[in-house]
Formats: structure tokens, C-alpha cells, sequence
């Protein structure tokens, strides 16, 4: 009996002795798995610091800006828009790209003025600024042009004439460059059918074969007024009053024609756009309609804006919706429930110009119009003695707006609202490669 008891505890212990190779192995390899585990995980979070926050893992630096617009969203639905943040890649984390902290600061440098930005300090890609910097010199934008050229030497001499100082055809086809990279990047995705909506700011002077894009606070009136005397309605600019010009209806804009009427004029004529930096655009749409006497802006959209934005308004206020202050016109800009629709005053160029739709010849900056006007009349065979006029018949006792009254305007609303205008007309930043107003914008 006691021999069979002793025989099983032996042969217990001979199978424990067995098996216990296998146990540890077992716990060998688990061990080994785990550290593996461990490494990988550490490189991963040394890669995602390398790479800064709201940045996805192979992507480019974050660009998306809170908003570009409620009418971007609304057209996303029927066009296809690709917004920036999607073109970017997802971020990171479910707070808005706002409250992210300045970590471009350090790459995106401000700048007080409201110049063009130089072509090394672009805040956009490594290839942007390469296709920018060797872009070859150009006489023609491109066919457009050139059939309003009678030679080659009719060419050569308006990019050698005297009167356009600093400007330069390497200039223009930069621009048209980045509008076009920009454009590929954020809005790939949408329809390319053109439609009367895309052109209905554009306005068509048939003699030159000129079109248009009025930009309103951009120079559009005296623009307007041009082209009234290139048609030969006026023997000057000087000579036609604002509302000639602007309720005369002596111009017709490019939806009043048909369909095949329309794609002529977009194929052989050539078309340009004059932008302007668009804060300063802006304060001036602001200045124009809101602190002068204007029954229509004042009824239309001063009543509202009071009306939802001001605490306790006066009855008088309320009936003439005179003296919207400039912060709550920003309060109803950023609003994406306005009380009251946009205005062409106000809203974004690419929104106007519909510059990603339309290949324009000329994109001309505001701020050098004098110049770049001369440049484009020349291309056109305008007569020499045909030049834009730079007065101002609306308030011509205001100050003209500029990047210093537009920082005293702006320096009335909160560091946030700031930033959220500046993310509103971000994609106009981008496309007319305008700098930063302000130094604390990110």
C-alpha cells in the first residue's frame, strides 16, 4: 500500500518536471512580445512629437482654418468642395484648429503691411516655392493674349514699357502659378461646369475683348468706368458719375449672354481680376456703408445686425439701423446664422471670381494698381491715352482705408474674433499670397 502511494507522488513529479519546460517557454515568449510592444509604441509617440499637434502621421503641417465660409459648406453639398481640413488630413484631436496652440509660429512669420508676401517666405509647400522661383519668363499669359497682340514686337514692347515701372510679366505668371496650385490643393473636388452663376460679376467690354470681375473696394468703380469709355459710352472716366456707373446699366456682365455666347467670350477674350489685401477690403466695405449715410445698407442689413447683436438698442436704432459699430458687423460676419444674407462688398474674393472655374490672364493687385491697370490696358490694344482713374467721388473726404486704419479698426474686437476673420478670408490669403495682418495670428 504504501509502495503504490510513494510510486504516484514519483510519477507526479516526473510529469510536473516534464511540463515545466513548456510553462517557461511560454513566459519567455510572452515577455519578449511585450517588449516589442513596448519599443514600438515608444517610437511612435517620439515620431508624433517630431511632427507637432493636429498633425496626422506622413502628412504636411496643418493649413485649415476654422472656417472659409458658410457658402463653401452649403456648395460642398452640390459641388464636391474638398475642404482643407480633409485635404490636409484628419486631426488629431475634436478641438477646433483654433484653440490649437502657435506651433507655426516659429516657420510663419507676420508682417504689419499689407504687401505681397515674397515668393521665399510663402507659407505654403516646398514645390510651390520651386515652381514659383523657376517659373520662365513669359511675353503672352497665353492665346487669350496673344491674339490681342498684332506681333511679336507689338509684345516685347509693352512688357518694355516705361510706364509699368517694377511690374513684370515673371510677376503675373507667378501668381497665376500659385492660384493654380492653390486651387488643386483645396478645391480638386469640385464641378467644372461653368454656370451662369460663376460669371454673373463678370463684365464684358466686346471691342477690346475684355472681361471683368468686379471686386467691389478693389478699384471696381473706376474699373467700371474704363470700360464704359473703352465702349465708347464716354469720352472720359472722369466725365461718369458713381451711379452711372453703378446703376446706369450701360455694361453687361457675362450671364446675359447664352450658353455659347458665354464660352466664346471665357476661350478668346482676356479676362482679369484685381484683389486687394482682405481685412483692409474689408474695414473698407465696413467704412463705406456702415459710418456714412446709406438708407439701403442701413435698412437692409444695419436694422438686423442691431437688432440680434446690441444689448438694449434704442428705438431710434432699431428704425434706422444707423451706427452698427465694427464689432458687431464682425459679430454678423462670423455668424453662421446671420439675420441677413452676405454682400458682394464683403465677400470672398474666390467666392466672386470663382478663380479655380475660370483661368484668368490677369490676376492685378490694389495696392500697385496704377501700374498693373497700365500693364493690362497696353496687352489689350487700349488706346495710350486710356487710363484707369484713381479718384474717389463716394465720401472723397474720408481717408482713403489703409493697413493702418485697419489695425485701429481691429484693435476693437478680441484676439479670438480677430483670428476667426483672418480664418475667414484665409483662402483668399492663400490664392492672392497676402501676409498676415497681425503678428498674434496663427
Amino acid at each position: 500500500m504504501l509502495w503504490m502511494k510513494w510510486k504516484i507522488v514519483v510519477d507526479s513529479l516526473r510529469g510536473r518536471r516534464r511540463r515545466m519546460p513548456c510553462s517557461l517557454w511560454f513566459l519567455l515568449l510572452f515577455a519578449a512580445g511585450g517588449l516589442v510592444l513596448f519599443i514600438h509604441q515608444r517610437d511612435l509617440s517620439e515620431m508624433v512629437q517630431q511632427q507637432g499637434p493636429g498633425v496626422k502621421l506622413g502628412s504636411s503641417p496643418r493649413q485649415s482654418r476654422e472656417t472659409l465660409s458658410t457658402q463653401d459648406r452649403e456648395r460642398g453639398k452640390s459641388e464636391g468642395y474638398q475642404d482643407p481640413r480633409a485635404a490636409e488630413g484628419s486631426l488629431s484631436s475634436p478641438i477646433p484648429p483654433m484653440q490649437f496652440p502657435h506651433f507655426e509660429a516659429s516657420r510663419q512669420t507676420a508682417t504689419t503691411g499689407s504687401r505681397e508676401q515674397d515668393i521665399g517666405s510663402l507659407h505654403v509647400s516646398k514645390r510651390q516655392r520651386k515652381l514659383l522661383k523657376t517659373s520662365p519668363p513669359i511675353n503672352q499669359t497665353n492665346k487669350n493674349v496673344s491674339s490681342s497682340s498684332s506681333s511679336p514686337s507689338s509684345s516685347s514692347s509693352v512688357s518694355s514699357s516705361p510706364a509699368l515701372g517694377s511690374f513684370s510679366p515673371d510677376i503675373l505668371e507667378a501668381r497665376r502659378k500659385l492660384m493654380k496650385e492653390i486651387c488643386a490643393k483645396y478645391k480638386s473636388s469640385i464641378s467644372r461646369t461653368i454656370t451662369r452663376h460663376h460669371v454673373k460679376h463678370l463684365y464684358v467690354e466686346d471691342k477690346y475683348k475684355l472681361l471683368y470681375c468686379q471686386v467691389p473696394k478693389a478699384g471696381c468703380s473706376n474699373w467700371k468706368r474704363t470700360l464704359m469709355v473703352l465702349a465708347g459710352q464716354a469720352p472720359n472716366a472722369q466725365s461718369i458719375k458713381h451711379d452711372t456707373v453703378h446703376y446706369g446699366h450701360h455694361l453687361k456682365t457675362l450671364d446675359n449672354f447664352d450658353r455659347q455666347g458665354i464660352m466664346h467670350r471665357l476661350e478668346t477674350y482676356t479676362k482679369v481680376m484685381f484683389v486687394r489685401e482682405p481685412l483692409e477690403r474689408m474695414v473698407s466695405a465696413y467704412r463705406d456703408k456702415f459710418e456714412n449715410p446709406n438708407n439701403y445698407y442701413h435698412s437692409l442689413f444695419g436694422k438686423p445686425i442691431i437688432s440680434k447683436y446690441r444689448v438694449n438698442p434704442s428705438r431710434a436704432a432699431l428704425k434706422t439701423g444707423s451706427g452698427v459699430t465694427f464689432k458687431e458687423f464682425v459679430q454678423y460676419l462670423l455668424d453662421v446664422h446671420r439675420p441677413v444674407g452676405m454682400d458682394i462688398h464683403w465677400e470672398q474674393v474666390n467666392q466672386l471670381c470663382n478663380p479655380c472655374l475660370i483661368d484668368y490672364d490677369f490676376i492685378g493687385k490694389f495696392e500697385n494698381m496704377e501700374e498693373e491697370s497700365n500693364f493690362v490696358l497696353r496687352l489689350t490694344g487700349a488706346p495710350p491715352n486710356i487710363t484707369l482713374p484713381n479718384f474717389k467721388d463716394r465720401n472723397p473726404t474720408d481717408t482713403r482705408t489703409s493697413m493702418q486704419i485697419t489695425q485701429k479698426y481691429f484693435s476693437q474686437v478680441s484676439m479670438l474674433e480677430r483670428q476667426r476673420v483672418y480664418d475667414f478670408y484665409y483662402m483668399d490669403y492663400l490664392m492672392f499670397n497676402y501676409s498676415k495682418p497681425f503678428k498674434d495670428l496663427y
